[in-house]
């Protein structure tokens, strides 16, 4: 296979708003180009391009707004916000601040092949979080920026792990409902939304895992049981995601001492988050702050 660049891209890093610090521009990746830039405000529309777009917005916030042949939706994002895009389908865009970002574009067969082979499109998604999204971003673009050839192996590893990620958290296909008169394993929309609003409401407090089942009308065990035949986690990784990704928010967005950012989202004391951080996304809340 050649090398992606830049010319299999919808055209946005081609823009003069655009200055790029650094690309994968001649590292010989196959299936992935990425580039690490500052963006001045504009307003735009792009064709569709042969490949998949996902921008991690490394500062903030700033607001977005997106659609087709017009502005549909708008957010503002805040600091490791995503934006992601389908191939083939054209983009309007508007940046409303200057921005910095990471821009990755996949190939459709790196995509194909994280999805068993079948075809995957990516749901259009404006100011999502996923902080491991995230971190493979930001470790593909410290491979730029101290690029030796040694490295191509963990850069197939990188994108591999991006597009795995990608189809099971971002596609079309996971966010689709079930057809009509189809039997859904697990936990109802209500009784899962009922857990949800609990967890979000009580994040900062233990919560016991009678109590979460209690609001959905199940006995402990049936509850931790049809919990995981819908989400695919445990009541309790579920939670700790939770957890860790509002944790992550409150480190980008705010200058909170990390000890009240442990306290704010449930963990114990500093040291409980910092281990929940490294064992999810294999770093620390200091290190994640300063990135």
């Amino acid at each position: 296979m050649t090398e992606l660049t830049v010319s299999d891209t919808n055209g946005i890093l081609r823009q003069p708003w655009v200055r790029p610090d650094r690309t994968s521009r001649g590292l010989g990746w196959e299936q992935l180009y990425v580039s690490t830039q500052s963006e001045q405000p504009y307003q735009a529309s792009f064709g569709g391009a042969p490949s998949h777009l996902v921008i991690l917005h490394r500062n903030g916030p700033v607001t977005v707004r997106r659609g087709h042949l017009g502005l549909t939706s708008s957010r503002t994002v805040p600091p490791g916000g995503l934006f992601v895009h389908p191939a083939g389908k054209d983009l309007t865009v508007e940046l409303g601040g200057d921005l910095d970002t990471v821009h990755a574009y996949l190939s459709d067969e790196l995509l194909r092949a994280a999805g068993d082979g079948e075809p995957v499109e990516l749901a259009e998604e404006l100011g999502s979080l996923d902080p491991l999204v995230e971190q493979l971003l930001l470790n593909l673009d410290e491979v730029m920026r101290h690029w030796e050839p040694s490295a191509r192996t963990y850069v197939d590893l990188l994108g591999q792990a991006l597009a795995a990620q990608l189809v099971r958290r971002h596609s079309v296909r996971a966010r689709v409902a079930p057809p009509a008169g189809s039997v859904r394993a697990g936990l109802t929309d209500r009784q899962l939304n009922a857990v949800r609003e609990m967890v979000e409401d009580r994040l900062s407090e233990a919560l016991p895992l009678r109590e979460l089942a209690a609001a959905t009308g199940l006995s402990v065990s049936q509850f931790a049981r049809q919990f995981k035949a819908r989400t695919g986690m445990s009541p309790h990784q579920f939670l700790i995601q939770r957890r860790v990704d509002a944790a992550c928010l409150l480190l980008r967005c705010t200058d909170r001492p990390i000890a009240e950012v442990a306290q704010r989202c449930g963990f114990s004391h500093q040291e409980h988050l910092t281990r929940a951080l490294r064992a999810h996304l294999g770093t620390t809340p200091g290190a994640l702050r300063r990135a």
